[in-house]
């Protein structure tokens, strides 16, 4: 059970600031909204803490529990990147990322989120069979 203390307390961690976001400032907590608007100079302060805080996300789970889980990445650079770049481009194509849809616009009951969301969750489904298939 002491396993999942971590995820537990990072989901209600995410949960938190995307609530507090949404009804202190009226934002939705959707990374590619924010770093798009950090990117483009709005709201500097505000968007630039939120990116920071999730920086400091690992450096704080260390803190609390002496080490950071084994991280074992596989894929190449160039499929990092590229990868990366089809994240970004899809993002902007389905007006915002996972975070956003996710958690906040099924929360509200959105229409386009729940859309969104069954799309993010049936191609990673097929991404995940597909590469498994071909190993």
């Amino acid at each position: 059970m002491t396993a999942y203390w971590p995820s537990l307390l990072g989901g209600m961690l995410l949960g938190l600031a995307a609530v507090a976001l949404l009804l202190l400032n009226g934002r939705i907590a959707g990374i590619s909204g924010i770093v798009g608007r950090l990117l483009g100079g709005g709201q500097i302060a505000l968007n630039g803490a939120f990116v920071v805080g999730l920086l400091c996300g690992p450096l704080l789970y260390r803190l609390a529990f002496g080490t950071t889980p084994a991280i074992t990445i596989q894929a190449s650079w160039p499929a990092i990147l590229a990868a990366g770049l089809l994240v970004g481009i899809g993002t902007r194509m389905g007006s915002g990322c996972t975070s956003g849809h996710g958690i906040l616009g099924l929360a509200r009951f959105s229409k386009r989120s729940f859309a969104a969301t069954a799309t993010f969750l049936a191609t990673g489904i097929a991404a995940a069979t597909l590469t498994g298939l071909l190993q």
